[in-house]
């Protein structure tokens, strides 16, 4: 019974506890809501730069006139950038951070129309290649296009190790041409 007595008076007097353990914590616990906060900031944009870059593959592989005297006429790489830069102002992303990134792909084999591969990207660095194999050791081939391209993202996370540290979001999509 003496022992609980001496132990009670010793932890009764508690004053301040709180604040020392709410010192101790409360950094954790903010760093960890930053993290959340930033993490989910990077798979926002990841994702909206794989819509925007699927878009751009879609609109890049449909025809705009089927029924036109000359033939299929496909987007220019304007209007397939264009696309791209929609989906991505939609959601107040700078357009003007995107990176090039060229996948390198083979061209389809005759009889695929003319333009195949991948040729240097436009002035907005997206890499917008026409008439390649989606499906290189696939039968039957198909062709498509593919769109791709890199957009930087940035840590804020102060008083860590990924404080200021770069990534960069790959995006790439692929469609079939649609006759």
């Amino acid at each position: 019974m003496l022992a609980t007595k001496q132990i009670t008076r010793k932890f009764g007097n508690a004053e301040g506890a709180e604040i020392a353990e709410a010192a101790l914590v409360l950094p954790l616990v903010f760093m960890l809501l930053l993290g959340i906060i930033w993490f989910g900031r990077a798979f926002n944009i990841y994702s909206t730069i794989q819509q925007a870059a699927q878009q751009g593959a879609i609109t890049a592989a449909r025809a705009t006139c089927v029924t036109c005297a000359g033939g299929n006429t496909f987007p220019t790489d304007a209007t397939v950038t264009g696309a791209v830069e929609a989906v991505m102002k939609a959601s107040s992303i700078d357009t003007t951070q995107i990176k090039t990134w060229n996948p390198g792909l083979a061209a389809c084999p005759p009889p695929a129309p003319p333009g195949g591969g991948c040729p240097p990207p436009t002035s907005d660095n997206i890499t917008i290649c026409r008439n390649v194999q989606l499906n290189p050791a696939g039968q039957p081939l198909q062709c498509g296009t593919v769109v791709s391209f890199q957009y930087p993202f940035q840590f804020v996370l102060p008083f860590t190790s990924l404080n200021m540290q770069k990534i960069t979001l790959s995006a790439q999509a692929q469609s079939r041409m649609e006759n």
